[in-house]
């Protein structure tokens, strides 16, 4: 088993931004690693559904050396939970409700950020134990979406996923999103495929700005 990277909760609320690499090849893991780190990430999540995910998120933790959280996204199940956190996984991300999923993470006290839409789900998720729910897609209704669930839920954490840019960010903040997950408006695939790490650079800078600028209330 690889040597775990912490996921410090105190440190990711001063910013909860997860950047998602999702089906890309293993050689830009160390230079995204790196380029985020630099950028001010704190956590960063490879998807169980990209060919060679366990070495890639070995790989991850390797290069971060604990200046990055490491995770698994589109967990589905025990098996891909299993060889997520043997690969050194310090936190999950799942799609949809997998309660068999939520519950054992709960179990082994790692932090699990389950996908909901409904309110219904929302409400399930944060009964099953999620550390935050992640609302997903969530650029599909938009902030108005996140406060009118923040109305009946104050006390849910809600980490806003899909389809957020830096300027949108702070309008989903406002609303109640205390995080986000950012997969391609961070790390399109063109731009990793070009080795275009100063662009990278700069993109989670404006995203980490983004953030800041929305708490300076």
């Amino acid at each position: 088993m690889s040597a775990p990277t912490q996921f410090d909760l105190a440190r990711f609320a001063t910013m909860p931004l997860i950047a998602i690499l999702r089906s890309q090849p293993a050689h830009v893991i160390d230079p995204v690693v790196q380029t985020l780190i630099e950028g001010g990430f704190t956590a960063l999540e490879v998807t169980m559904n990209t060919p060679g995910a366990a070495q890639q998120i070995s790989a991850a933790v390797a290069s971060a050396k604990n200046k990055l959280a490491i995770g698994a996204g589109t967990v589905t199940n025990l098996a891909e939970l299993d060889a997520a956190q043997k690969a050194g996984a310090c936190f999950i991300v799942t799609p949809v409700i997998v309660p068999e999923v939520i519950t054992e993470c709960v179990l082994r006290r790692l932090p699990v950020f389950p996908g909901a839409f409904t309110p219904t789900e929302v409400h399930q998720a944060h009964r099953l134990g999620a550390t935050m729910v992640k609302l997903f897609p969530a650029h599909r209704l938009g902030p108005d979406y996140v406060r009118d669930l923040k109305a009946p839920f104050p006390g849910i954490r809600l980490l806003a996923t899909g389809g957020i840019t830096p300027e949108s960010l702070p309008a989903y903040a406002a609303a109640g999103a205390e995080g986000f997950g950012l997969g391609s408006p961070l790390l399109p695939s063109d731009r990793l495929a070009a080795g275009d790490w100063r662009w990278l650079g700069a993109r989670a800078e404006q995203f980490c700005a983004a953030w800041r600028s929305s708490t300076q209330h």
